[in-house]
């Protein structure tokens, strides 16, 4: 994910003016490049070879790893237990057909939008008065997130729901990810993706959508918040763009914490701080993303650094790996670590900080209804009177007890229930 506008290349390299210019451009330039619009929807599935999932395996027989960190924590970065458990696991016992089982299990399609395929799985319910939403997945993910939240969603009253909580589910890969197409010029940034899954909703003929995500997927979905299309009935966050701008500013820099804050809010000040201390991934994909090369020729490589997300999700997958799964199993992981190593994606993906100028965490003047899910082990817990601030027309608020950056991975159910709660109230104008 992405952190502030003072950590992309824009603010890096150009003042705020020159650096819209910049981007105006470059949007302009990258659609010009396009092949002509269709609005074909194809079915898609997939299927790895056998000899990438050999070479795989060859790559994996001959990793080199590193010495032993000179610690006791984590403040190296991922212990060489846990990188040496996860690389025995890959090589011995790993299945990658299973995951791919499952999600060609469903149905995946592909359209061309603004003259980029994009990938998406579309499950509708057997339920009529289904509410369609739209889930959008953040990095270091891909659309394996959600695969655990589709069955609770689609059909509910086999998971704990009534009928009239079901909806009809799309989740699709962001460009440059999964498997999607990835740009070749830029100007695919987080507004136009934005864009793009409004016209997918449309392009589906939903006349009625929700729509929620994490992450990139959080800023994302403000940003369809933010452009209101008519069809939009609200959306839903579990990583709120709340943080207002002098406290965001302040946390960036390590500043001792302002005045006038409560004691929750100075937690949440806290927790930035702490966070910004430790996200050395997003300055590097955000200014030189090119130089990740070696992450597309060594699969011990990309994992370690998909992995060292941050501190509670590796300190959870390092426990995973030690035989205490919880949240995030050793499959998991591995899902979504494969699949970013078979449709080498690890440059690609990694654009998207390049591309970005927003500020991550920062309102972004959303006047729609929005839900607000806080889980505890999230980057930072969101106080409500922040929450309440940034999204005036706030329907819905809640701390969960357990569950952290990557709610549908972690916590389906929970985060189910809340994707149940949160819209129940919009429902009636379906």
């Amino acid at each position: 994910m992405s952190i502030s506008s003072l950590i992309t290349r824009r603010d890096v390299l150009a003042s705020s003016a020159v650096a819209a210019a910049v981007d105006t451009v470059g949007l302009f330039a990258g659609t010009a490049a396009t092949s002509v619009q269709t609005n074909e929807i194809r079915p898609f599935s997939y299927k790895a070879t056998d000899d990438q999932l050999a070479d795989l395996r060859r790559r994996l027989a001959n990793t080199r790893l590193p010495d032993r960190e000179t610690v006791a924590d984590f403040s190296q970065g991922v212990p060489l237990k846990t990188i040496q458990q996860l690389l025995d696991y890959w090589r011995t016992e790993y299945d990658w057909r299973k995951v791919e089982a499952r999600l060609n299990n469903y149905p995946n399609f592909i359209t061309e939008i603004d003259g980029l395929d994009i990938h998406f799985v579309h499950v509708r319910s057997k339920h009529e008065n289904a509410l369609p939403i739209i889930v959008t997945h953040g990095w270091p993910g891909s659309v394996v997130e959600q695969l655990k939240i589709i069955e609770p969603l689609t059909n509910p009253t086999a998971h704990g729901g009534i009928e009239a909580d079901a909806f009809h589910v799309v989740i699709p890969s962001m460009p440059g990810y999964g498997f999607s197409g990835k740009p070749t010029a830029t100007g695919w940034n987080a507004e136009r993706i934005a864009t793009s899954w409004i016209e997918l909703m449309r392009r589906l003929g939903y006349t009625r959508f929700v729509a929620q995500g994490g992450d990139w997927g959080a800023v994302i979905t403000d940003l369809i918040g933010v452009q209101a299309p008519p069809e939009l009935l609200g959306i839903l966050t579990n990583m709120p763009g709340a943080i207002p701008a002098e406290i965001d500013q302040a946390s960036l820099a390590g500043q001792p914490a302002p005045a006038g804050l409560d004691d929750e809010e100075k937690s949440t000040y806290e927790q930035l701080v702490f966070f910004y201390k430790h996200v050395y991934y997003a300055f590097w994909m955000g200014t030189r993303p090119q130089t990740m090369a070696g992450f597309a020729d060594s699969p011990i490589g990309l994992a370690t650094f998909l992995l060292d997300h941050d501190a509670r999700s590796l300190e959870m997958i390092a426990r995973s790996f030690d035989g205490q799964p919880e949240g995030m199993s050793p499959d998991d992981v591995l899902d979504n670590v494969t699949l970013f190593w078979l449709t080498n994606t690890a440059v690609s993906s990694a654009r998207l900080y390049w591309e970005n100028k927003l500020g991550f965490f920062s309102p972004k003047g959303v006047k729609v209804p929005v839900a607000v899910s806080v889980f505890p082990d999230e980057l930072y817990q969101t106080p409500r009177s922040w929450a309440e601030r940034a999204y005036p027309n706030l329907v819905h608020f809640n701390k969960l007890p357990k569950g952290g950056h990557f709610a549908a991975w972690e916590q389906p159910m929970l985060l189910t229930e809340e994707l149940r709660t949160g819209f129940r109230s919009l429902r009636k104008e379906i």
